[in-house]
């Protein structure tokens, strides 16, 4: 029997995705790339964008219709609105909240659906028990020096599940679900809820694992990353202490490991992250700081919680403490309100700041964030004018820091085929995209040095010259 998975939204959804793999490979489905063959079709659903729930509701409608010619059983889960999931109740055969994941087997079940293993007299019925067991103290690996952790009730979690990586060299962590911060533009607080950490030896102990597995890259993942442990004062580790502990894991390995996370709100970021990141050799040199609006008042009424000076202040600690990292964000523009003279003051935060990347966005209300209340009353053509001079002004600093590269040899995490025929692409440290010619599929996964011979904004071409040869000590 087969099943076909589809996965809509950020990285969290897609972390949470290969957890519900993990599931359906237990239950003994085998995964499916083509919609019409499979016996289970699941959605990981996300309602931040309408585009996005736009999508479900188009494939739910194609999928309900092949009912009439075939079994079908449908699920949707994921970062989903109430609003939405009490729609979805009336079209999906089973509708639940990713923090019931481990409960999913006998969702099924109880629906009546025969699983290829409940159909194997070989398997017995124990083994459908550990699907979604945690792992006990007993079974958990020993951490030298690891802070004592209590661990403090939690309510069931997708952490639970041990997930199928969708990758042999990439993977992402998730260390901390939901937020309390309730920007006004935002759904998150509504679809996942307020901000629970997982456990540090829990997140320890996959970090280990994926090193020893030689996984080059990997990502920590969480609504609002650097808020991490603040709801098990006491009882968990600081964000700061859990990045350095993997930073001090993974270069004492005596491997070549790039660990990122994302993504943290300015509120909450300390200097001891950025010296963090500085001390440790494996904790990578690029932070995703967003930033929304450059202008004080617009920050009010999104209630982002952090002025302009504060953010000036963590991306000062940057500067003068990991001033080869990389700097991205996130911007709206056209928000509610949002005036000429604001959008001015976000430009100027552009320059300011000199970012690598920025992931601009037009306003666009989200049911249940509290501006969805409010007067969408920035004309469309002044949005796209206003993201169309912003996208511009993002090209002109970029392109500062790339063609600083020309002529440098930089090491390249290399991730497939480029868009270039005949040309392979990866990433640096600082996640700036560089291709080189190479039709050698063997490199992927692999660190390689290329020398740069042009640039562009937002990334840079050249020249293979080495293939996994550095020297860590």
């Amino acid at each position: 029997m087969k099943y076909h998975l589809v996965i809509l939204g950020c990285q969290m959804n897609h972390a949470d995705a290969e957890r519900v793999q993990a599931i359906m490979a237990k239950l003994g489905y085998v995964q499916t790339e083509k919609e019409e063959d499979a016996d289970i079709i699941g959605i990981i659903a996300c309602s931040v964008r309408q585009k996005a729930i736009d999508k479900v509701y188009s494939k739910i409608a194609k999928w309900n219709k092949w009912k009439n010619k075939k079994n079908l059983i449908t699920f949707v889960s994921g970062c989903i609105l109430p609003d939405d999931q009490q729609k979805f109740l009336k079209l999906f055969d089973l509708v639940f909240d990713m923090k019931e994941l481990a409960s999913f087997p006998a969702m099924l079940s109880q629906y009546g659906v025969t699983t290829p293993i409940s159909n194997n007299p070989v398997v017995d019925s124990e083994e459908m028990k550990e699907v979604a067991r945690p792992a006990t103290p007993a079974e958990k690996l020993n951490f030298a020096g690891l802070k004592p952790v209590s661990k403090v009730a939690a309510p069931p979690q997708t952490w639970e599940v041990t997930p199928i990586y969708n990758s042999d060299f990439e993977a992402f962590i998730p260390i901390q679900n939901g937020c309390n911060k309730f920007c006004t533009f935002c759904a998150v607080p509504y679809t996942r809820g307020r901000e629970v950490s997982r456990h540090s030896v829990d997140i320890l102990e996959e970090a280990k694992h994926l090193i020893a597995r030689g996984y080059k890259s990997i990502t920590l993942l969480g609504q609002n990353v650097n808020s991490y442990g603040l709801d098990k004062k006491g009882a968990e580790l600081s964000f700061a202490e859990l990045i350095d502990q993997l930073g001090e894991m993974a270069d004492n390995s005596g491997r070549e490991v790039w660990i990122y996370f994302t993504s943290p709100h300015p509120r909450d970021m300390k200097r001891d992250v950025i010296e963090a990141i500085a001390r440790r050799r494996s904790l990578a040199k690029q932070i995703h700081l967003p930033v929304q609006s450059g202008d004080d008042k617009v920050l009010i009424r999104m209630n982002r919680k952090h002025s302009m000076d504060r953010y000036r202040e963590v991306v000062g600690w940057i500067r003068e403490l990991v001033p080869q990292a990389t700097l991205f964000t996130d911007i709206i523009v056209g928000f509610t309100g949002e005036t000429d003279e604001q959008f001015e003051n976000t430009r100027k935060a552009m320059y300011e700041f000199k970012y690598n990347m920025a992931y601009i966005a037009m306003y666009s209300p989200r049911p249940g964030a509290a501006s969805y209340a409010w007067a969408d009353d920035v004309a469309i053509a002044v949005k796209k004018q206003r993201y169309a001079v912003l996208s511009r002004d993002l090209e002109k600093v970029a392109i500062e820091y790339t063609k600083h590269l020309k002529d440098k040899t930089v090491r390249v995490l290399v991730r497939g085929t480029d868009r270039k025929e005949g040309y392979l692409s990866g990433h640096t440290e600082g996640k700036i995209i560089v291709r080189f010619q190479s039709d050698d599929m063997s490199l992927v996964g692999k660190f390689v040095d290329v020398r740069i011979d042009s640039v562009r904004p937002f990334s840079a071409e050249g020249e293979l010259v080495g293939v996994e040869a550095l020297q860590l000590g």
